[in-house]
Parts: C-alpha cells; structure tokens; sequence
C-alpha cells in the first residue's frame, strides 16, 4: 500500500481582474478562477511555490 499523500486545500479569496497574466495563469494552474472556490490539492513545494506567487489572491484552509 502507498502512503498517503498529504494534501493542501486552498480557496481563491481575491479577484484575478488586472492582475498580471502570470498570476491568473497560475490561478487556472490551482484550479481556481473564480472567488470562493476551493481547491484540494497534493502538498508539493511546487504548488506551494504557486501558492506564494499568488498569495493575495488565496488563502489556506484548514481541515
């Protein structure tokens, strides 16, 4: 059995409008794109790299 992967789950709190075209991008690479969504994903320091990129738009939530 493999082991359980730890998971991050994130919600877009912030608007994507006039922001740079990178930041949006790395919304629709969170699986987010609209306010209030909320996105469970793996625990990878990729996606906590995206997440810093974008952190005025987000924020995480605890289970």
């Amino acid at each position: 059995m493999a082991p359980a992967s730890k998971t991050i789950k994130i919600e877009q709190i912030g608007s994507a409008i006039r922001r740079h075209h990178s930041q949006r991008a790395t919304l629709i690479g969170l699986k987010l794109n609209k306010i209030g969504r909320v996105s469970e994903l793996q625990d990878t320091p990729e996606v906590r790299g995206m997440i810093t990129k974008v952190h005025h738009l987000v924020r995480v939530v605890e289970d």
